[in-house]
């Protein structure tokens, strides 16, 4: 029944742009305002009759005392744990009044059974006797043990309002089932909610906004418990509001931390998840430079990593760099090897573009004791597969990716750009390495930029590529050069062969530039400032012979001079 009138009463057609800042949206029925009949016996066939226990000792109102989402959410943490005990009491009577809390979960996992949360009562005479609506089959719910237990506290007070039951069933699939599920008690004018005085501030909110589709409290704590009564109640017009609200107020690491964690169900899912987007946009754009943050990084929960590194902006050096880092953070949170092999298998393995890692990396990858050994094996050869690719094969597994949770194949934004490399022992130790660049990447070069390749070895040595835009020194115009050289690393000599090339039209071949050779010395460069003997306007020009479908393809052929 619950499918069949989400969209009849709730339609999900309507998206937030058709929506007014009040929350209305023109034209629609559902919609209507109808706060003129709230708690008017005029307009009303039913009495909801709401009766307000006390908090368990030292417990505040979600919202009441909270000057920060922290606050909020450590009442919140409280809360579950004295629900958790106080659900632990096992007093068995013949009349059976369970209480209607707010749905609270451990660790962000919400209850399956939506009907298990919200228990409402129909009274018969006398009025102090409820029927839990979980004990009468299917059309109710299924009952789980864990939802029975006994409550024996003294009510503090009783609000009674007049209600009307279709506009409630029109907004609650939880109020439709209710009012309509055929049996006797279903037929009773009067209706017993029991619920936490910590509650009742966000349930008449709720009931307002049923009415008139708008709500009169603005603050991040009164809305987050707002959405969790209107979970609970599944008001799903009431959730999507609630979170277009909170989207619209800053955003904290704090906060957007609390929206990753907010409980989640199938209708609750659907209902937030613009603002758990949100959140996880936040997070990404915070933490950019993962380097500049590192600590606040590792002290992330487990959504606040995967929301990080789910980003294609993410800036770092290199995609090794990143398995390192998700290494270091797993070690840290998960110090039992068993538990970091499942989440790393399960949840943050996925978040590794291991395709875009080097070959020496991936090297370690297969003997890294953190990875199940099966998982590694299959990580590793799907990315060597994938740097065996031609250049748009790659492309194109990267676009079938691009709306996919986990982008294993598209290339972020590293400070040190990719490189394919062939390396040789015989007849000689030589290495021939592959570096493109984009069109973009090559514009945003002027006026004087560079950019670095990730390091390769040869001979045990580390070097690199890196592109420039620089002055012609004879010419006094701009151009493009490349230029080779050796990462510092003590006062090591080597003396190296080398020669740059690049594809060019019309033969799309690779034709050689450059040849040279050069005895490097630790953190020394070589190379030609002006590759192409061209000026920069005309290496950037529309018909220029060095842009292939807008990527530059440049060669370097290394040898180790005996």
């Amino acid at each position: 029944m619950k499918d069949s009138n989400v969209d009849l009463f709730d339609p999900l057609t309507i998206m937030d742009s058709d929506l007014s800042p009040s929350g209305v949206a023109g034209g629609s029925v559902s919609d209507s305002d109808f706060a003129f009949a709230f708690n008017d016996s005029n307009f009303s066939d039913r009495l909801l009759r709401i009766e307000i226990i006390a908090d368990l000792p030292e417990s505040k109102g979600d919202g009441e005392g909270c000057n920060s989402i922290a606050d909020w959410a450590r009442n919140r943490k409280r809360r579950r744990e004295e629900i958790k005990k106080e659900n632990a009491v096992d007093v068995h009577h013949e009349e059976q009044i369970l209480n209607c809390n707010m749905p609270d979960t451990e660790d962000g996992v919400a209850y399956e059974n939506q009907d298990e949360e919200a228990v409402a009562m129909i009274e018969e005479s006398p009025p102090g006797v409820g029927i839990n609506l979980s004990q009468h089959g299917d059309e109710a719910g299924h009952s789980s043990d864990s939802s029975w237990g006994m409550d024996c506290s003294t009510v503090l007070k009783v609000k009674t309002l007049h209600i009307s039951s279709p506009i409630l069933a029109a907004k609650s699939p939880f109020f439709y089932k209710l009012f309509s599920n055929g049996m006797r008690e279903s037929e009773q004018r009067h209706v017993t909610l029991r619920i936490h005085a910590s509650e009742e501030a966000a349930l008449m909110d709720l009931l307002n906004f049923m009415y008139s589709n708008t709500l009169s409290t603005t603050t991040p704590t009164a809305l987050l418990d707002v959405l969790m009564a209107a979970d609970k109640f599944e008001v799903a017009s009431c959730m999507r509001y609630c979170s277009r609200m909170l989207r619209n107020l800053p955003m904290t690491c704090e906060s957007a931390l609390l929206y990753l964690d907010l409980p989640s169900s199938v209708l609750m899912a659907e209902a937030v998840q613009p603002l758990t987007d949100a959140a996880k946009q936040y997070l990404a754009a915070r933490y950019k430079d993962v380097t500049k943050f590192q600590e606040e990084v590792l002290n992330l929960p487990l959504a606040g990593i995967e929301a990080v590194l789910s980003s294609d902006d993410l800036q770092v050096a290199s995609e090794d760099a990143v398995y390192d880092f998700v290494l270091k953070w797993a070690r840290i949170h998960y110090p039992k090897l068993e538990d970091r092999r499942e989440i790393l298998g399960s949840r943050l393995g996925r978040l590794i573009r291991f395709p875009y890692m080097t070959c020496r990396k991936l090297k370690k990858v297969l003997t890294c004791n953190d990875f199940d050994t099966e998982l590694a094996s299959k990580v590793v050869l799907e990315a060597l597969f994938f740097k065996a690719e031609a250049p748009y094969r790659q492309r194109s597994l990267a676009a079938e990716e691009a709306s996919s949770s986990y982008r294993r194949f598209v290339e972020r934004a590293y400070k040190y750009r990719p490189v394919k490399v062939v390396e040789f022992e015989l007849p000689r130790q030589q290495c021939v390495v592959y570096l493109d660049l984009k069109r973009e990447e090559c514009l945003n070069l002027f006026p004087a930029g560079r950019v670095y390749s990730q390091a390769f070895h040869l001979g045990g040595q580390g070097f690199f590529l890196s592109a420039h835009c620089n002055m012609d020194q004879q010419s006094s115009f701009h151009c493009f050069g490349l230029f080779l050289g050796m990462q510092e690393k003590g006062s090591v000599t080597f003396a190296v062969d080398y020669e740059f090339a690049a594809r060019s039209k019309p033969t799309e071949e690779y034709v050689s530039k450059y040849k040279g050779n050069y005895t490097f010395t630790g953190g020394k460069a070589v190379g030609y400032r002006n590759l192409f003997g061209i000026a920069w306007t005309a290496f950037m020009a529309d018909d220029s012979h060095y842009f292939i479908n807008g990527i530059l393809h440049l060669r370097a052929e290394l040898t180790i001079r005996q």
